[in-house]
C-alpha cells in the first residue's frame, strides 16, 4: 500500500517550552510567564509556547496515518536536541522527506520506522522530534491498512506473543498547581502521582529540602482523608530535576538520609524519586544514581530512584539499565526520536528488570500521546505517563480513554 498524499501542518501541543537553564539559576514566576535573561539558543522568552509539526499520510485506499513531531518541554538541555519550531522544519520535512515518503509501502512499520529512524541528511541526523512524529505516521498508517490496533501492530513486528492486554498504571502530573491538582489526581483514582515539578530550590524543595518533605507529608495526609476506596494506595512520583543533589552538594550520605526521611513521610505510600542528581552529563549521572540506587537496597529501602537527566537516547537507556543506575527507567518518548527506539527500550528494561515508564513530555500532542500509549500497552511498561498538558485531567482523559479503547478492541479480537 502506497502514501498518495502528505500533509503537514503547524500544531500546538499541551503546553509550552521552557528555558530549564534559565529556570534553574532563579527565573521567577511572574502568573505564568518566567522573568529572567534566557539562557539556551533559540528561546525568545524563558517560557514560550509549544509547538509541534502533525503530519497526515494518505493512503490509496483513502486511509489515513497520523503523527506528531513534538519535542520536550525541556529542549536544548540535558544532551538533548535544540529548540523545534514549526516553521523552522516544515519546510525542511517538504524538500528532504516528502519525496522519500511517497515512494515507501507501508505494509510493514519495523523496517520503514528503522530507515528513518537512522536517516541522516547533509551528514546530519535527523532532530529527535521529525523521527518521533514520522514514525508515529508510520504506525498509525500501517495499523490502519491492516484495521489493528497500533498495539497490536507492535506485538505483531516484535515478537510479543501474549494475546492479551493490559492496563498499564497512569502517572498523571501536577506541574506547578501541585495542591489543586492533586485533588484532582485523588477524584480520579490515579495510579501514579503527582510529579510535583521541583525544579526550584528556594521555592520548590527548600534549602535542606524541608519544603519537600512538608509536601510529601501533605500528600500523604491528603490522600488519605479524601480517598474514596480504603484500598486506594497510589504511588508517589516527584521529579526534582537534580535540585536534591544540588542542596547537598552531592554528599552521597546526606542525600541517602535525605531520601529516607522522604520514604519514612510517605508511608503508607511507596515514593519514587525521579532526577535526585544531575552531575551535567551523563556519566556522572549515572554513577551517582547507581551509587544511590545501591546505598537504598543495602538498607532494605523500597524507595524507587528513578533516571531521566541524560539518559535521553536508546544508548543511554540500555547503558543506564546495564549499571542499574535507578530501580526505574523514564524512556522520555520525544527524546528517543523513532517510536521503534521507545517499543526496544521498554523491551530491554523489562528483561533486565529494570521498571519501565513510558513517559514523555506535558509538551505533546494528542497523536502523540495515544500513539505511545498503544506502545506501552503492548510491550507492558510499568507506568504510561497522562499527557500532554499539566491540567491533569486532560492528559489524564486522553491517556486512560485511548488505553480503555485499545484494550476493548485487541482483546474482543
Amino acid at each position: 500500500m502506497k502514501i498518495k498524499k502528505i500533509y503537514l501542518s503547524k500544531s500546538f501541543t499541551g503546553f509550552y517550552f521552557d528555558d530549564q537553564k534559565a529556570i534553574k539559576s532563579g527565573a521567577i514566576n511572574d502568573g505564568f510567564f518566567y522573568s529572567g535573561e534566557t539562557q539556551i539558543e533559540g528561546f525568545s522568552q524563558v517560557r514560550q509556547k509549544g509547538e509541534a509539526i502533525s503530519i497526515q499520510l494518505v493512503l490509496e485506499n483513502g486511509m489515513i496515518g497520523y503523527g506528531d513531531c513534538a519535542a520536550v518541554q525541556y529542549s536544548g538541555t540535558g544532551g538533548r536536541d535544540p529548540l523545534f519550531l514549526a516553521e523552522d522544519y516544515i519546510p525542511y520535512i517538504q524538500q528532504h522527506l516528502v519525496p522519500q515518503l511517497m515512494m515507501e509501502d507501508i505494509g510493514l512499520f519495523r523496517p520503514l520506522a528503522e530507515k528513518y529512524d537512522h536517516m541522516s541528511i547533509d551528514g546530519k541526523r535527523l532532530h529527535t522530534a521529525i523521527r518521533y512524529g514520522i514514525t508515529q505516521a508510520l504506525l498509525s498508517a500501517t495499523a490502519a491498512y491492516h484495521q489493528l490496533t497500533m498495539a497490536e501492530i507492535v506485538r505483531k513486528e516484535y515478537d510479543i506473543h501474549d494475546t492479551v492486554y493490559q492496563a498499564v498504571p497512569v502517572f498523571a502530573q501536577s506541574g506547578d498547581d501541585r495542591y489543586v491538582n492533586v485533588d484532582k489526581m485523588i477524584l480520579k483514582e490515579a495510579d501514579v502521582l503527582p510529579h510535583g515539578l521541583i525544579n526550584n530550590i528556594p521555592q520548590k524543595l527548600g534549602k535542606q529540602g524541608e519544603i519537600l518533605l512538608a509536601y510529601v507529608k501533605w500528600l500523604r495526609d491528603r490522600i488519605l482523608k479524601y480517598r474514596i476506596r480504603d484500598d486506594y494506595f497510589p504511588v508517589l512520583h516527584l521529579d526534582v530535576y537534580g535540585t536534591i543533589g544540588i542542596a547537598f552538594n552531592n554528599d552521597i550520605d546526606r542525600i541517602i538520609a535525605y531520601l529516607l526521611t522522604l520514604e519514612a513521610a510517605a508511608q503508607p505510600f511507596k515514593i519514587r524519586i525521579e532526577g535526585p542528581i544531575d552531575a551535567g552529563e551523563r556519566e556522572g549521572t549515572m554513577h551517582y544514581l547507581k551509587i544511590l540506587t545501591e546505598r537504598l537496597e543495602a538498607v532494605d529501602s523500597k524507595m524507587e530512584i528513578v533516571a531521566d537527566e541524560w539518559c535521553n537516547t536508546l544508548e543511554d537507556i540500555i547503558y543506564f539499565a546495564d549499571n542499574r543506575a535507578g530501580k526505574m527507567l523514564q524512556i522520555k518518548t520525544p527524546d528517543l526520536g523513532g517510536v521503534n527506539n521507545i517499543i526496544e527500550a521498554i523491551l530491554y528494561c523489562n528483561q533486565r528488570k529494570i521498571g519501565s515508564y513510558c513517559g514523555g513530555t506535558c509538551n505533546e500532542t494528542n497523536v502523540s500521546a495515544e500513539t505511545t500509549t498503544h506502545i506501552a500497552i503492548a510491550c507492558y511498561a510499568d507506568q504510561c505517563l497522562a499527557k500532554p498538558g499539566m491540567g491533569v485531567d486532560e492528559g489524564y482523559m486522553i491517556v486512560k480513554n485511548e488505553m480503555n479503547r485499545v484494550l476493548a478492541r485487541a482483546n474482543d479480537r
